[in-house]
């Protein structure tokens, strides 16, 4: 039975987003394919994903960053962290190394751990890296002139990068220096079909209304303007956490019948930050999106470029998204027409699986 040793970020949930669809394709290329999830990502995430056989693996992997909400980056605590998980670094990519060569996989693939591809390349396996960033490039603007250790840790990280033997890079995707070679794919997006007459009724929307779904991925938000929302007419809600009671217009997506998803393909409009999954997908099935910008995470300009050149998308600034001055940016976003420019087509997966599925049969 061939075996992929499948390490995945835990920064959230777009890294299991990104690899999800791609373990589905190579599964269908690989006869009896199974993959080892090593990862803190809760397994309930890939329960409705993922449609080969799977084991999960809970071991950290990487740091990411640390946030305060999914919308503010604690660079000083990002930094500790990072500090912290690079003590012993030896000693952690020995021990993550003999896990590897315990579990004997053909393959080992990361979004986008260093710690998986310097472990991997150790153990004398074929490592691959996939994703759109890499964590060197996300530290690189948070460093502070002077401190050694900083430079020490991102070096490492570079080190262990320049180990792999490839990165598939999906569109849009970031430079990324410290790998040694990179392949380029088309935007990785999870077939998905809509339904939005069974969210439409799970919701009790008039064909009056527009749902919108607010999406800000696996780092929880702490708050919303419920009572601003509320008032908003002719728009419905579906948040992805928890709402407190006494709302008629907004509900909570944990309420509705629906995968994630599905949920994001059946929504009239989004609004969200700008994250891979989610902006793909809102491109791939003409969702039109109001997002709210960071300005200092590495891939968002990429990101925002690739909404507004094949998709549909209006900036809100965060004062105006926490102080729910929402009604101007949802009604020009439905307005919006698409840009005429036709989104590449997201074949990503199919395109990684036929890479990995060389690695996995050619190699054995």
């Amino acid at each position: 039975m061939p075996l992929i040793w499948c390490s995945i970020s835990s920064h959230g949930f777009g890294h299991a987003a990104q690899v999800a669809p791609v373990l589905n394709e190579l599964g269908r290329l690989v006869p009896d394919l199974k993959a080892i999830l090593r990862t803190k990502v809760p397994p309930w995430f890939f329960e409705n994903r993922l449609t080969i056989p799977w084991e999960l693996s809970q071991a950290e992997q990487d740091i990411g960053c640390v946030q305060r909400g999914p919308l503010e980056i604690d660079v000083k605590a990002t930094w500790a962290e990072h500090l912290r998980f690079h003590r012993d670094w030896e000693t952690k990519v020995r021990e993550e190394a003999g896990a590897i060569r315990s579990a004997a996989p053909d393959l080992v693939l990361s979004d986008i751990s260093h710690l998986a591809i310097e472990a991997g390349a150790t153990a004398k396996r074929r490592t691959v890296g996939l994703c759109n960033l890499s964590w060197d490039r996300v530290l690189e603007p948070f460093l502070e002139p002077g401190l050694s250790e900083q430079i020490k840790t991102l070096q490492q990280i570079e080190r262990a990068y320049g180990l792999a033997d490839l990165l598939i890079r999906p569109a849009p995707g970031v430079p990324m220096k410290a790998f040694p070679k990179i392949v380029d794919i088309s935007p990785i997006s999870q077939p998905t079909s809509p339904n939005q007459r069974a969210l439409r009724e799970a919701i009790g929307s008039g064909p009056e209304e527009r749902v919108v779904l607010i999406a800000f991925g696996g780092i929880p938000l702490d708050s919303l303007p419920f009572e601003k929302l509320e008032r908003l007419a002719g728009y419905r809600f579906v948040v992805s956490g928890p709402v407190p009671e006494g709302y008629r217009r907004i509900r909570s997506h944990s309420s509705v019948p629906l995968p994630f998803n599905s949920l994001l393909v059946s929504a009239d409009l989004i609004v969200t930050k700008p994250g891979y999954s989610t902006i793909v997908e809102a491109v791939a099935h003409c969702r039109p999106v109001v997002y709210v910008r960071r300005y200092n995470f590495v891939d968002e300009a990429f990101l925002v470029d690739y909404l507004h050149r094949h998709g549909r998308g209006v900036e809100l600034t965060v004062q105006d998204f926490f102080e729910g001055r929402w009604q101007d940016a949802l009604d020009t976003a439905q307005r919006l027409t698409a840009s005429g420019r036709p989104a590449p087509p997201a074949t990503g997966a199919a395109e990684a699986a036929e890479f990995l599925r060389s690695d996995l049969l050619d190699r054995r």
